[in-house]
């Protein structure tokens, strides 16, 4: 990789980010509290027919590509799935089990674990592992809080409270760049889950909200891979292997 694709993540590409993720929480809180529908594909013929067939419905939340921001870009997607014969209690079971995520997630979680539980509240640790021409590996820390909506419905919400990618990962001379510096194909990441039990099963979304940098002029056919395509194939993958899991 060129040394010139080394990017240090700025304060403005930072704050349009959170600005954006402001807003997006605004909505759904309206959309949880009532105000909507709970689940997105329930809003939309072709995506609940997708769904309840089991396939993934997975696109962006709106437009047809990522967001700008200052230096950066914002990828906005969602997908669904459904898990016949779970309950919601056996979903949260699964998901929560921090310490397993490696084994779940498989090959982009390479290690997990739970660093620490208040009731509902967890802070957690993965190692993700990004592959798309080349290799990225990154030590990332998140909150996360699940929250009842009802009987059978829940929320969770998690975001990362830091992001330092690893060079020479799982070598002797492995190393560990301080938070926020790299080559920026993951600063943030925000996700929202919504779990409804119904009809003897458990419908799940993921919306995931990601920040990465933008694509500089001659280095796009490196890193467009990685920022473009990677965010719907990484959630796809969370959502089908959360459903084969609970299969087991």
């Amino acid at each position: 990789m060129p040394h010139t694709a080394v990017e240090t993540l700025q304060g403005p590409t930072l704050q349009g980010f959170e600005e954006y993720i402001r807003a997006a929480e605004a909505g759904m809180e309206r959309s949880s509290g009532g105000s909507g529908t709970f689940l997105w594909s329930d809003a939309d013929a072709e995506r609940t027919r997708q769904v309840r067939s089991g396939e993934v419905a997975a696109e962006f939340w709106s437009g047809e590509g990522p967001a700008a921001a200052p230096s950066g870009l914002i990828h906005d997607w969602i997908g669904a799935a459904r898990a016949e014969g779970a309950t919601v209690e056996a979903m949260l079971r699964l998901i929560q089990n921090y310490d397993h995520h490696s084994e779940i997630y498989q090959p982009e979680v390479t290690a997990s674990k739970l660093l620490s539980r208040k009731d509902n509240d967890f802070e957690i640790y993965l190692r993700l592992r990004k592959k798309k021409i080349i290799t990225v590996v990154l030590d990332t820390e998140h909150h996360v809080e699940y929250r009842p909506v009802g009987k059978m419905r829940w929320t969770c919400r998690s975001y990362t409270t830091r992001v330092a990618e690893v060079e020479h990962a799982g070598k002797p001379n492995e190393e560990v760049l301080a938070p926020d510096t790299g080559y920026g194909f993951l600063w943030r990441l925000y996700s929202y889950w919504r779990f409804e039990e119904r009809d003897g099963g458990v419908d799940f979304e993921c919306r995931a909200v990601s920040l990465t940098r933008d694509i500089p002029t001659g280095l796009g056919w490196i890193i467009e891979p990685m920022i473009e395509k990677l965010p719907k194939e990484s959630l796809m993958h969370t959502l089908e292997c959360t459903r084969q899991a609970l299969r087991k």
